[in-house]
C-alpha cells in the first residue's frame, strides 16, 4: 500500500499526537478520519482484488498442464499477496518440476508449507508452568506495597456475638416441709378409764 505526499503529512501528524498527546484541532481529526476512511477501503479492494486471484489461479490449476505459463505467473504473484500454497499447488508443481520456473516455485512452496506446519505445531505445544512463588506477594489495595514496608496482614473480620441463652422462667419453689410435718408426733395415750366398780361405788 503506497501512500501519497498528503497522505504522509496526515499520517505523520497522527503519529505525532500519537506519541505526544495534545490537543488536536478541528483539521486533524477531519484529516486524519478521511485518512483512516482510505485506508480501509484499500485494504477492502485489496481483498477482492485477492480473492478474484485465488479464484483465477485456482482456474489454471484445473486446466493444467496446458496453463502451465499463465498458472506459474498467477502463483508467483498469489504468493506476494501472502496466499499459502495449499495441497493441491504443491502437487500441480511436483507435476511440472521439469520447467525451471516450477522448480524454483516448489521449492518456494515447501519451504512456505514447512513454516506453516512448524508454526501449527508451536501453537499446539503447551505453554511451560511457571512454578508458583514461595514468597507471598506483599500487595495492598490499590497498588504494590512501598518504602520497603511490609504489607499489612488483612484484619480478620470481628467475630460476631454470641446470642445470649434463653431465659428460664423460674419454676414456683414448694416450701420445705419441717420435720414435725414429715414426722408428726405421736399422741399421748389418754388416762385409762376408771375401774367400774369403783364408779359405781362412788354413785
Amino acid at each position: 500500500m503506497a501512500f501519497g505526499a498528503e497522505e504522509l503529512r496526515v499520517l505523520r501528524r497522527a503519529l505525532a499526537l500519537a506519541l505526544h498527546p495534545s490537543p488536536a484541532s478541528a483539521e486533524d481529526v477531519q484529516d486524519c478520519l478521511r485518512l483512516a476512511e482510505s485506508v480501509d477501503e484499500a485494504a477492502r479492494e485489496g481483498a477482492r482484488l485477492r480473492a478474484f486471484l485465488v479464484a483465477d489461479l485456482a482456474r489454471y490449476r484445473a486446466a493444467l498442464p496446458g496453463t502451465a505459463a499463465g498458472y506459474l505467473v498467477l502463483l508467483e504473484e498469489a504468493l506476494g499477496t501472502g496466499y499459502r500454497p495449499s495441497p493441491d499447488d504443491l502437487a500441480a508443481l511436483r507435476a511440472l518440476r521439469a520447467n525451471s520456473a516450477a522448480a524454483a516455485l516448489l521449492d518456494r512452496c515447501r519451504a512456505l508449507a514447512e513454516q506453516d506446519v512448524r508454526a501449527r505445531l508451536a501453537g499446539r505445544t503447551p505453554a511451560p508452568r511457571v512454578p508458583q512463588s514461595r514468597t507471598p506477594l506483599l500487595a495492598l489495595p490499590g497498588g504494590l506495597a512501598s518504602e520497603g514496608r511490609p504489607a499489612k496482614p488483612t484484619e480478620k473480620p470481628a467475630a460476631q456475638p454470641k446470642p445470649p441463652p434463653p431465659v428460664k422462667t423460674p419454676r414456683p419453689e414448694r416450701p420445705i416441709p419441717t420435720p414435725g410435718e414429715v414426722f408428726p408426733p405421736k399422741r399421748k395415750p389418754g388416762p385409762p378409764p376408771a375401774n367400774p366398780s369403783q364408779q359405781l361405788a362412788a354413785g
